[in-house]
């Protein structure tokens, strides 16, 4: 069934059918453009000519193959032009009875060999096969925008699909270039499912005012390597869309907790205030370049003696090499003297309780997050009884070699423990509603979120079985079921199984476990 996918038609011809007809023309098939709109397919043509004609400038092909790929590209007048297509992809609006609609009309028209696929981003595949006579032949075909340049498409087989169906849109999908993720007709499907966590922890965060947007946002790209910070994101798609997919994927999965939107995103959208499209969200805008103000210098403050906690060795050890480093005093025995600063390295923890729970004075306490090493950014964090000069030391202490500093306040996990927590939380809960497997889990977020390593292989670079007490000791904290651990991870973890595959251990592994 694959081989035979040579005609295929899009009704839709916005940014999404846009991008799928030139990857299908660039992989070689007839493409058949049709739109309701009145000019619409001359302009998505003008559109997709022009980015050819770009690519003869850069000696990428040359003018005869660039007409070649031009003559692919057909208008389909009426959904009757349509009638000789192996596959039809619906890239209209985000309605199901619209959806619903175009599909009872096309099977009309369409031989009983023919594909329709659908583009959602978040309807149920399911539901939009019910209206249909032959809801096997339906399919979701989820790309990413802008299609050429994300090279990821979901795959999505309804409760009906058949396995033909599937098989037939994989291949068709991999002959476009694109890595194909096959995953089960949930809500959020793969890639909007795994990025919840992303966004609302960071919003949990700025909403107890641990630190503002731009300290996290600095946080989340300098320790934690993500390409973009939290808020930033938010401003670049538009608060009202990324409102109005948070609500929608949590009041669909029955007001699941790790799901939970914001109030914040919600006044800011009431207010207007929708990011870089109209000038400010939770930045300003001028021109389009985001407005970031410049960070304050580190305090100048004199040397004086340090005790770091011994709970967590390797951080002890690399935390005592700046001390060195730095010239400062460095206190080796089990508990501290008088008048030393003392250095805490909790994990899910607050400074607070990480100082009461060791007998230390919380006057002389500050805590580092040890999460990233210290490599990049640092981050300090302070209880509600740290004493100024005390952070002010701390703070020197960490910035003495030139690497920036960022102080929040008390907060259980930080910033990027709390956020890395959630998004390898969520991976795992997919893995373990069986949504998509662990390889293709990791993949569709790489490519489709751009985040720097799948939630899986994140959760494996930072160990499981810290992560794993990040949200226990977060849960047990604030008593919010947003961070319960998934099975798959409070399993994996206890018994030093991998977080990236869902293969039975072998005999041999297993004895290596127990031993």
């Amino acid at each position: 069934m694959s081989d035979s996918i040579n005609i295929i038609g899009i009704v839709g011809t916005g940014a999404m059918g846009r991008g799928i007809a030139q990857v299908a023309a660039e992989a070689g098939l007839r493409v058949k453009l049709h739109d309701n709109r009145e000019g619409a397919v001359d302009e998505a043509r003008r559109f997709i000519g022009a980015l050819w004609a770009r690519g003869v400038e850069k000696q990428r092909f040359d003018q005869a193959y660039a007409e070649t790929l031009e003559k692919r590209l057909e208008e389909a007048l009426e959904l009757d032009d349509m009638s000789d297509c192996d596959l039809v992809i619906e890239a209209i609006a985000e309605q199901i009875k619209a959806k619903q609609q175009l599909f009872r009309q096309l099977e009309t028209v369409i031989s009983s060999r023919t594909i329709l696929a659908t583009n959602t981003s978040s309807l149920s595949v399911s539901e939009v096969a019910s209206a249909c006579d032959y809801p096997e032949r339906v399919i979701g075909f989820h790309f990413f925008n802008p299609v050429p340049l994300m090279k990821i498409v979901e795959v999505i087989p309804g409760l009906r699909t058949s396995p033909a169906v599937v098989e037939a849109t994989e291949a068709l999908g991999q002959r476009f270039g694109h890595f194909t993720a096959r995953t089960t007709d949930t809500p959020g499907f793969l890639v909007n499912h795994a990025g919840r966590a992303f966004g609302t922890e960071a919003l949990r965060i700025l909403d107890e005012g641990v630190a503002d947007p731009m300290t996290i946002d600095r946080l989340l790209t300098d320790q934690g390597g993500f390409r973009m910070g939290a808020f930033a994101l938010f401003d670049l798609i538009g608060l009202d869309v990324s409102h109005a997919v948070m609500e929608s994927v949590y009041h669909q999965y029955y007001q699941e907790p790790r799901f939970r939107p914001s109030v914040l995103t919600r006044q800011r959208v009431s207010a207007g205030l929708l990011g870089r499209k109209n000038g400010e969200g939770f930045y300003r805008y001028q021109q389009g370049q985001r407005q970031v103000s410049e960070e304050s210098a580190a305090p100048q403050v004199s040397p004086m003696p340090v005790w770091i906690s011994g709970e967590d060795t390797e951080a002890r050890r690399l935390l005592g090499d700046l001390v060195e480093a730095a010239g400062w005093p460095l206190e080796r025995g089990d508990t501290p003297s008088e008048t030393a600063l003392c250095l805490l390295t909790p994990y899910g923890e607050d400074a607070t309780d990480s100082a009461l729970r060791q007998h230390l004075d919380p006057a002389r306490c500050v805590a580092i997050d040890m999460l990233a090493g210290l490599d990049t950014r640092r981050c300090l964090m302070s209880n509600p009884a740290t004493r100024l000069d005390i952070q002010d030391a701390a703070h020197a202490l960490l910035a003495a070699d030139g690497t920036p500093v960022s102080t929040i306040e008390d907060s259980g996990g930080f910033v990027l423990q709390r956020v890395i927590a959630c998004i390898v939380n969520v991976g795992a809960d997919i893995a373990q509603q069986q949504i998509a497997e662990p390889a293709t889990i990791d993949r569709a977020v790489e490519l489709g979120l751009g985040y720097p390593k799948g939630p899986l292989a994140m959760g494996e670079h930072y160990g499981a079985r810290r992560i794993l007490t990040i949200l226990e000791n977060m849960q047990t904290a604030t008593g919010d079921p947003r961070y319960r651990p998934s099975p798959w991870l409070r399993r994996r973890a206890h018994l030093g199984l991998s977080l990236t595959t869902s293969s039975v251990q072998s005999p041999s592994t297993m004895e290596h476990h127990h031993a």
